[in-house]
Parts: C-alpha cells; structure tokens; sequence
C-alpha cells in the first residue's frame, strides 16, 4: 500500500482491501474522514509530507475497521464501566500530574498510549510481551525526538507506550481530533477546530474504547483525563455514576502557558510558527473556554468536585484523598504510598524549566483578570504570582 495518493476514496478502499473489512460504524463517518483529507491538504505540504499523511490516516482506519469489528467479535458490549474517576479542568491546569497520581493507585486503571495507538486485538487479552507495546515505546522515542520542547512542558512522555493519553486520543481514528500523538510524522502545524463534533457518539466510541481494554482483565475502577466541561450533559448521559476532580487555575497564567506549549508543538511540527497567531488563538480559546464554564448549567452537578491549583500545588496526595472521600472511593496506604513515591522520583523539570510569559497573551493581563473576576470569586482562585 505504500505510495498511496491523500485522497479519501482511495484511501478508504485501500483500508478496507488490506482488512478485509467494510464495516465503518457512523454512517458519517466518510463524509467527515473526506473532510479531514481536505483539511490536511490544505496545510500546504509537498509531496513526501502528503505522502506522510496518507500513512498515517492508513493507520488509522485499518485500526477503526479491526477495533469496531473486534467489538462484535468479542461481545465487548457486555463490559460495564463502573463509576470511573475523570480529571478536567482547562489546559495547563495541573490535570496531568493529578492524572499520573491516580494512575499509580494499585486500585485503579489507566488507559495507555499503546492501548489506544494500537487498540486491536483488545488489549485486555494481551500478553506481557505484546510486540505493541514496544512498538509504542519505539513510537514514542520518535515523537520525543521530533518534538524535544514537549518534556519540558510535559515530561510524563517519558513513560513511552505506557504513557497516559487524554481522553480525546480515543477519537484519533474518529476523525474527530488531529492530535500530536498520531500526526507527529506529519510536516504540518496543530489543526484547531473544523472537524464536526457528535458528544454523544464520541462518548459512545470512548466507552467502547473502555471495555475494549477492560477485557479479560481483574476489574478495577477506571482513572481517566479529558476536557469534558464542555460536553457535561453527554459525558454523564454516558456516565452517570461518574465522579469528577475539577481543578481551577488563574487563567491569565493557565491561558498563557497554553500558547508557549501549543506554539512549541507547531514550530517543531511544521518547521516554524507564527506567534502572533498561536497568541491570537489560543487567547480567544482560553477565554472562551472560561467564559462557557460560568455559563455552564452543570458546573455546579454534585458529581462534581472542585479544587484550586494552588491548593493541589501546595499537598497533591491530601488534594487526591479529599476527592476520594467525595467519591466514595476507598482510601489505602499502597495508593498513598505509590502517589507520594511517583512524586519523589519524577521531578516536573526534570528536562529543563518550562518557561513562558504572560506577555505571550493577545490581550493585557490585567484586563483579563478583571473580565474573569467572576470566575476567581466563584472558584476561589486567587491571583497567581511566578517568580
């Protein structure tokens, strides 16, 4: 297959000749994956970058096709997802490392980088020496490689294919995102928007994606990460036994830290990077995001727990106790014991200092603290100072 022009028919006739499939799930699937072409071919890549992508799109259908078929294969509709634990809040908020806490919980589970960069056979039914996951390790070596900048940021990637992928990676293979994770090989910027989203149907795929690698396996409470906020009423339509630990950040400094990050993966994707732009953008992102969340009808759902980042900043372990006790989870000595060692040996700079500027915003700092003045009163937040 190789040599395969970026153009979805071709490509979607490919996948299915190398499968043996046809079975697509979505009926809109087609006309969104056509869409995705024409986004990526809009990124004004040569020859070779197309070629790039069209092996990459390759992966992943042949991964949607054997996943959704492997769905009915192995019954994996009879899995049930039993009060899972999310952590949300807005980018650079701190959600990662809560996340790799309660990933290190001896009662708990995780979903992996190699899981869903790879999720077929059911990963549930893999053996220690899966050739998938060293293959996600080798993956994940070329990602560091290609965007060295990320572990400042984000030094959790070291964890390779046993990292910790965000709930939206799940949705690669729908078509719904371009994540760094699975377009790193791509020469083209991060594609923002203009995809349609469906909630109820990505939420659909995500818990498929669950009982996937729940399969065969001891069951054990799920501990997962994703940008929710914006799609409550579906999240807990799919999920109503959830519990979820909120966390709030000054914006000005979260929004702030969000365009260094997002402008480093840009210029090391694509080769170079319009600041002015990754200001513009990801500014009116941010607060638009903020702005949504006071808004939000369900921000205040008792299956909600908040906290503040410089309360996690201040005791991480006793933040996490806190909302194990409102989520009725028990708390052990072993999670204690894990979190606190997790601390201890994966110092946060531990690649070099992460360092931005708030005068990386398209907008005055102090005009921004003064239009989300809402948010620091309703959440507590208080005005964050860096040295």
């Amino acid at each position: 297959m190789a040599g395969l022009p970026l153009e979805a028919d071709a490509l979607l006739a490919a996948a299915e000749q190398e499968t043996g499939l046809s079975g697509w799930g979505d009926p809109s699937f087609r006309e969104r994956f056509t869409l995705a072409v024409s986004l990526l071919r809009g990124q004004g890549m040569d020859a070779a970058g197309e070629s790039i992508a069209a092996a990459s799109c390759m992966w992943l259908l042949t991964d949607r096709l054997r996943f959704l078929d492997d769905h009915v294969k192995h019954g994996l509709d009879r899995e049930v997802i039993e009060k899972p634990l999310f952590v949300t809040g807005e980018p650079r908020s701190g959600t990662t490392l809560l996340h790799a806490l309660l990933s290190v919980d001896p009662g708990g589970r995780a979903l992996r980088f190699w899981e869903v960069m790879h999720p077929s056979p059911p990963p549930g039914l893999a053996r220690p020496d899966d050739p998938r996951i060293a293959r996600a390790d080798e993956e994940w070596r070329e990602i560091n490689a290609r965007l060295p900048e990320w572990l400042k940021c984000h030094p959790y990637n070291d964890m390779l294919g046993d990292g910790l992928p965000e709930d939206e990676r799940c949705w690669a293979f729908d078509f719904r995102v371009l994540t760094p994770t699975a377009w790193w090989r791509v020469p083209a910027g991060m594609i923002v928007g203009g995809l349609p989203s469906d909630p109820a149907a990505q939420y659909r795929l995500h818990k498929m994606m669950l009982q996937a690698v729940q399969h065969g396996r001891p069951r054990r409470y799920w501990v997962l990460k994703g940008f929710h906020a914006g799609r409550f009423p579906d999240f807990f339509e799919a999920y109503p036994d959830a519990r979820v630990l909120y966390i709030h950040r000054d914006p000005v400094q979260s929004i702030a830290s969000r365009i260094k990050m997002a402008a480093d993966l840009c210029e090391q994707l694509a080769g170079s990077v319009d600041m002015q732009e990754q200001s513009r953008t990801h500014t009116a992102a941010g607060r638009a995001s903020y702005h949504a969340l006071l808004s939000n009808p369900m921000i205040d759902d008792p299956r909600i727990h908040h906290v503040r980042y410089a309360d996690f900043m201040k005791d991480q372990v006793d933040t996490i106790r806190g909302f194990y006790a409102f989520a009725g989870v028990p708390w052990t000595q072993a999670a204690a014991d894990a979190m606190r060692h997790y601390l201890a040996t994966n110092r946060g700079d531990r690649y070099g200092k992460f360092v931005y500027s708030t005068d990386l915003l398209d907008a005055d700092p102090e005009d921004l603290r003064r239009e989300f003045a809402p948010y620091y009163e309703r959440f507590g937040v208080e005005v964050e100072v860096r040295g």
